[in-house]
């Protein structure tokens, strides 16, 4: 199946340079040989996340972005994009037309870092753990199709799905899928802590305060037998606090690269203020930022109510004002550079209307004004979101519609409450496991999603898997078109904008333009030294 067509202008032309900018020390971050990179991903511990690297519980940017280099999978996202390449498999293929049988073949002599030889076993191993371990903060959903696992000899595993699953391949790539020894794993429990060890292209070392890890240091796997090639042999990422902390290090020459994420504050500073030795690349990103609703909270449980948000909410204003020319509003929850977006918010409601607002709730019988509360994570995103926040109950309070007030908290206060149900609506990033359309909705529709949301579209959770069964994507475009305009109508989730991705490096580094592809996945590998 040709998967390009799915992720167009991300995949071609992905990476674009915005200027040369700041200057500052000489000579970088104090770590020798090493490639600095400064990010602002947390990874905490605690006592609702005690594993926030172990694969059958991490499901956030950060965890996988570890995860990625550091356990091995048996499919892998190719450099440039595009479908799977094989990595610890030497082949893989559907081994039927309806896509419910797939079989690989893995590379000999394959071994985790103390030497032990990976056979078929342990892959079985590693996907039926998550599978019965089935945490409900992890991704175990994305292998949930599958009905069996065969091991044939040491080297061949056929996986049989309940049902037809042309985007199988994908979710093999995922660090859900990461393949771990049963030495290190215990098979039925979470495996607490910052460890990791796998086979992939690195080891790994932790720095941690407070349960919180401070930094991690990456260094060549020397048994690693993959498809990927590393260019460096040695890389430490330093988590910052938020992304002023993290432009400060970059400008002193305390770090080669500042990643995920600096703000737009950060982005347009250095666009205005260029100095010397740093470069700004924009690289167009697949995430999005959407609001979440609890439909069995009365605040919201009625439809009207968040159809009445849905027509007031200026997606432009926020983009424009909150986020500069660092995100773009969007109208779905499949971001405009994948091939099955259809603008269906904004072909349901238009431009933002108080009178059709006021017209909603009026039919629906709702009392006006409407009381609410959102809920946002105040050290989570770009640091952004308060502003966002803001903004919105602004809008939605200058209606005399709403009389919404906004409340902040911290990642793991905020995580656990959602989780909970305890808010009526708040707001969520969401970076795609693999560039499918079907990514982007059916981990918000389906049974047992990620949100915990109760909302429920008999009409949806028929056609996901319907659309699974297309080999060719395209064809799956008009189940596609008309799931988002089931979420348009009903509002489960309000999308509000798509972000764009920005790498700032020093100079002496290369592979920058290859660091983060479109799903943000953390390609540490690609980084080397030499002239910029």
């Amino acid at each position: 199946m040709n998967r390009k067509t799915l992720v167009l202008p991300a995949v071609v032309g992905l990476l674009a340079p915005v200027l040369v900018a700041c200057g500052g020390a000489e000579g970088v971050g104090g770590g020798g040989d090493s490639i600095v990179v400064g990010t602002t991903d947390e990874l905490i511990a605690d006592k609702d996340a005690p594993a926030p690297l172990d694969p059958a519980h991490a499901y956030d940017t950060g965890s996988w972005n570890v995860l990625r280099q550091t356990l091995q999978t048996l499919m892998h996202a190719p450099r440039g994009g595009g479908q799977p390449v094989p990595d610890a498999a030497k082949t893989c293929a559907f081994t039927d037309k309806a896509s419910e049988s797939y079989r690989c073949e893995l590379r000999t002599d394959l071994s985790f870092t103390d030497g032990s030889p990976i056979t078929a076993e342990d892959v079985k191993f590693s996907i039926e753990r998550v599978l019965k371990i089935n945490d409900d903060n992890g991704a175990a959903a994305l292998l949930a199709n599958i009905e069996t696992i065969d091991v044939k000899g040491d080297h061949e595993v056929v996986f049989h799905l309940a049902t037809p699953d042309a985007t199988f391949p994908y979710k093999l790539s995922t660090p859900i899928a990461g393949i771990v020894s049963k030495k290190k794993y215990e098979g039925d429990k979470l495996r607490a802590g910052f460890g990791v060890d796998g086979s992939g292209p690195y080891t790994m070392t932790t720095q941690v305060k407070d349960d919180a890890v401070t930094k991690v240091t990456f260094k060549k796997n020397g048994s690693y037998k993959g498809d990927v090639k590393l260019h460096n042999s040695k890389v430490e990422l330093r988590v910052y606090e938020d992304p002023e902390a993290m432009a400060k290090a970059l400008d002193k020459g305390e770090i080669d690269i500042a990643t995920r994420e600096l703000g737009p504050e950060q982005v347009a500073q250095m666009k205005e203020k260029p100095k010397e030795n740093i470069t700004l690349t924009e690289l167009q990103g697949l995430s999005i930022f959407y609001l979440a609703f609890n439909t069995d909270h009365p605040a919201v449980k009625d439809k009207a109510v968040r159809q009445a948000m849905a027509a007031l909410v200026d997606r432009g204003q926020i983009a424009g004002q909150v986020y500069s020319a660092t995100a773009e509003p969007l109208y779905s929850l499949i971001p405009a550079s994948v091939s099955a977006h259809k603008n269906a918010f904004y072909n349901r409601y238009g431009e933002p209307s108080r009178a059709q607002a006021k017209q909603i709730l009026r039919k629906a019988g709702i009392k006006t004004p409407v009381k609410l509360s959102l809920h946002y994570s105040e050290d989570r995103y770009s640091g952004a979101t308060a502003k966002e926040f803001g903004l919105l109950k602004t809008q939605l309070n200058a209606s005399k519609l709403f009389d919404v007030t906004v409340e902040g908290s911290d990642w793991a206060t905020f995580r656990t409450a959602h989780k909970r149900g305890d808010y009526p609506v708040f707001g969520l990033g969401w970076v795609p496991d693999y560039p499918d359309p079907e990514n982007y909705i059916a981990p918000f529709l389906e049974k047992d999603n990620f949100l915990n949301s109760p909302y429920v579209s008999t009409e949806a959770r028929k056609l996901i898997p319907q659309s699974r069964r297309q080999a060719d994507r395209t064809a799956a475009e008009p189940a596609f078109a008309r799931l988002q305009e089931i979420v348009a109508n009903d509002v489960p989730v309000l999308p509000l904008r798509q972000d764009k991705q920005y790498v700032a490096a020093r100079a002496g580094v290369t592979g920058v333009e290859r660091l983060l592809n479109g799903s943000s996945d953390l390609q540490l590998w690609e980084l080397g030294r030499g002239d910029s």
